[in-house]
């Protein structure tokens, strides 16, 4: 019996509303600005990621961190560009772009209705919804989107000019032509140094001094006469309060895709918060996290902002260095705003390769080899939807890819609820305990008596089986024991649901054995499935007094008058 759904009072509350803790001024200050440090070149790189102007990605870093910060429940989370729903975004821009749309109007329209589908979500508690993204489908779908974004970065890193296109059409680009080589040697160099910091310097701000080193090269050498492609002119100022446009056509075009990122991007961000929490010993509520992540992002369509969620690396950063409450955020949106006022001249020399370099080593770790070995050890039916999905968004795209793993998900689960897991019984020597006797070799089986547990709901998706399997258990006791079936024990200990469908079954079955003399008994009813049939009548066609043994060691006292 569930208990009553918590209002909007019984929601854990933001941590503004909670007495700020001691102490925690100095560690939130430290955390904010070295999150800052990793952030405002990330969100360049993501936002080029998206198919933007770097400066999309600082302004995607401002006003939804801050709205976050405010509303959100996560002490840690760190919200912002992040690479998969740059892509994402990539992806939902650009046949809008290639028929003359504004890219940069086009993501604040998809920022803005990204932001409303969460908001309302939250406010209608429908956070379980995610649920639809089974953990392999996402780890498949992560996996494959990890090797697109790679190879997307590849052209950038090479020097080479490619026009976005498939995974083979990229690649066969990039090998065939010219590489340039300057350009290969900077991306190379800034990709060695963060990939040694990460394993020698965890703490180092390594994505800001390939940034600091990659520009010093250009400024020094002169290479951009020898062709790097760099940022170029970033404007300074912060991004002015604008109405995104409104088209319904357009909107009516976007809307699967803002469908799609509004749950990939809570999925990702309510993982990497609980995480944290589960660390930090605090709850976090699916519900308000959706309405704080779904303001972030309508908030930040009117200041110049694309899609953003909460990202993990970020996010690890802000926890190490010490995070205790939301205003690391706050400290980390505010540096940002200096960044934006002040420093954006600075990053004008900076090489694009480098800001390939910085999302290639970001997503290497995304490629989830880790669970393909789990799932093959644990559950091979599960990683048939992980491949499934994996080639799926790779072969297809992107949203045909994850569209074909929830899809695959949900008819596993029809195929696994019509074919409930059945065991037959046996008594454990010496006690009166019944197991599962392909598990309990010893278990004994008493000759025509046939004992049965059922570990799911009967519904009218499995009515069938249930008669079926019945019949087949019957056949092969009488095949092993040579004796004819006189006695049946049904533990319904693991049914928690009857509808009217698998009842008309039951009372077909228990009419068959009537009719041919074996006696049927119904051990661990619950109530709600008890109220079924005795409202049916099933109940009256039972040969016993006691429609309820306590377990199914009575159930075979009951029964034991039928063999003598």
């Amino acid at each position: 019996m569930t208990g009553p759904r918590p209002t909007a009072t019984t929601w854990p509350r933001p941590m503004w509303a909670r007495p700020y803790p001691e102490g925690a001024l100095r560690r939130d200050v430290l955390a904010g600005l070295t999150t800052a440090v990793m952030l405002v070149p990330q969100g360049m790189a993501y936002a080029m990621l998206a198919g933007l102007p770097p400066i999309v990605g600082l302004y995607a870093s401002l006003v939804p961190l801050a709205v976050y910060a405010l509303l959100g429940t996560s002490r840690e989370l760190a919200v912002g560009p992040v690479a998969m729903i740059s892509l994402l975004t990539a992806q939902a821009l650009a046949p809008h772009v290639e028929a003359g749309h504004s890219a940069l109007a086009l993501a604040l329209l998809l920022a803005g209705l990204v932001g409303a589908i969460q908001l309302a979500m939250g406010l209608l508690r429908f956070g379980a919804v995610v649920n639809l993204l089974s953990h392999p489908v996402l780890s498949g779908f992560t996996s494959a989107a990890a090797i697109l974004i790679g190879v997307s970065q590849l052209p950038a890193l090479f020097g080479v000019e490619a026009a976005r296109g498939s995974l083979a059409t990229t690649l066969a680009t990039v090998g065939g032509a010219a590489w340039h080589l300057p350009t290969l040697a900077i991306g190379l160099a800034a990709a060695a140094v963060l990939v040694a910091a990460k394993r020698w310097w965890p703490a180092f701000p390594r994505a800001l001094a390939v940034v600091v080193l990659g520009t010093v090269a250009v400024v020094v050498l002169g290479t951009e006469t020898l062709g790097v492609r760099v940022v170029g002119e970033v404007p300074s100022g912060l991004p002015a309060p604008a109405l995104p446009p409104l088209d319904g056509e357009l909107v009516r075009a976007l809307a699967p895709s803002a469908l799609l990122i509004a749950l990939v991007g809570f999925m990702e961000s309510i993982s990497v918060a609980k995480a944290f929490a589960r660390k930090a010993r605090y709850e976090l509520d699916p519900d308000r996290e959706l309405v704080a992540l779904g303001a972030a992002n309508l908030a930040g369509a009117f200041f110049g902002a694309y899609p953003v969620t909460g990202g993990f690396s970020r996010t690890a950063v802000n926890a190490q260095a010490g995070a205790r409450t939301p205003l690391a955020g706050l400290v980390t949106a505010a540096l940002v705003g200096v960044t934006l006022v002040a420093l954006t001249p600075l990053f004008e020399s900076l090489p694009r390769a480098v800001l390939s370099a910085i999302v290639l080593t970001a997503v290497a770790g995304l490629v989830d080899l880790t669970e393909v070995r789990t799932l093959w050890r644990v559950a091979r039916g599960e990683l048939v939807l992980l491949v499934l999905t994996f080639v799926g968004t790779l072969a297809l795209g992107i949203e045909e890819g994850i569209a074909l793993g929830v899809a695959a998900s949900i008819l596993a689960f029809v195929w696994r609820s019509t074919r409930p897991h059945v065991a037959v019984l046996g008594r454990l020597p010496g006690t009166q305990v019944y197991r599962n006797v392909e598990r309990f070799p010893e278990a004994e089986v008493t000759p025509g008596v046939l004992a049965v547990r059922i570990d799911a709901q009967l519904y009218f998706g499995n009515a069938t089986f249930l008669r079926r399997v019945l019949r087949e258990l019957e056949a092969a006791h009488r095949a092993e024991h040579e004796t004819p079936l006189r006695c049946v024990v049904l533990d319904a200990s693991g049914v928690n649901e009857l509808d009217t469908s698998a009842q008309a079954a039951l009372s077909d079955v228990v009419r068959d054995y009537r009719e041919r003399d074996v006696q049927i008994v119904l051990a661990m009813v619950k109530g709600p499935v008890r109220d079924v049939l005795e409202i049916t009548g099933t109940a009256e066609q039972l040969s016993h007094p006691d429609l309820m043994p306590l377990s199914v060691h009575h159930a075979m006292g009951r029964v034991a008058p039928a063999l003598s």
